[in-house]
């Protein structure tokens, strides 16, 4: 069964969203200060906890130190992240949604579960390093009261060409079933059967994006089909049998294994 939900919540305004180069971080943040100066509340979300070799990413720990001694030297501000103990998590989130803190730098542990009214800046940094159902699921933190609300994602280059029409996508459009469609044409929806989490599906003809339709007919014959003859033993099934078999033989070993 599919349930469709397109409309936002009433009251809400749309999120309006941007992305800028690193090198617009500066003035980004003077942004943020003017908001929270204005009794909002903000989030600066980073992908790792500590600085890594492997990515060149900005660490959330080392740029909340930086933070606190520079621009938002006069603002209360805390940080979060997925290392924590659960209390202290906790204590550090009830104090952001009371309003003893204005600015929460995080790792994605607020992506889904966090619902403060008065937060209406979101920045996401190295946002070319997130995939679009999560920018979606951060810009979901806020938006969320009466106020005009803000995500700005902030890009390092170089980055891919798949990275760009993340960010393209995210300034372009609010609508939650655009962007997963988007997300199905950069990604792929993997395999049903196996480990492919992402790539390209093994349909020869139909494409899973404009060809929905089509592929909900086919889901349905193919559900009648196995009602009427799960094991596929009668003899107009025979060719689909085999043919499953020695498909999708490695795959069922999977499944029997788990």
């Amino acid at each position: 069964d599919v349930s469709i939900i397109d409309e936002m919540p009433a009251g809400r305004k749309p999120v309006k969203t941007y992305w800028r180069y690193s090198e617009k971080r500066e003035q980004i943040y003077k942004f943020v200060k003017d908001q929270v100066q204005q009794g909002q509340q903000a989030y600066i979300v980073f992908p790792l906890v500590e600085e890594s070799e492997k990515l060149d990413l900005e660490a959330a720990t080392e740029s909340y130190d930086r933070m606190t001694k520079g621009i938002f030297a006069d603002e209360k501000i805390a940080l979060l992240h997925g290392r924590m103990k659960s209390e202290e998590k906790d204590q550090i989130m009830n104090a952001f949604k009371a309003g003893e803190t204005q600015i929460l730098v995080s790792t994605t542990v607020i992506e889904v579960g966090v619902d403060v009214a008065n937060a209406t800046v979101m920045v996401i940094e190295h946002a070319e390093r997130f995939g679009l159902p999560q920018l979606h699921q951060l810009r979901g933190r806020v938006g969320r009261g009466k106020h005009q609300s803000y995500c700005i994602l902030i890009a390092q280059q170089p980055f891919s060409a798949d990275a760009l029409q993340r960010l393209k996508t995210m300034t372009a459009t609010n609508d939650g079933f655009r962007i997963a469609e988007v997300d199905l044409q950069i990604r792929g929806p993997g395999e049903f059967f196996g480990t492919k989490q992402h790539g390209m599906p093994e349909l020869r003809i139909a494409n899973p994006v404009q060809d929905t339709n089509i592929l909900i007919k086919a889901r349905k014959e193919a559900f009648q089909l196995v009602h009427d003859d799960p094991q596929l033993l009668n003899d107009e099934n025979a060719v689909i049998h085999a043919h499953f078999k020695e498909s999708y033989r490695d795959k069922l070993n999977l499944l029997r294994a788990g």
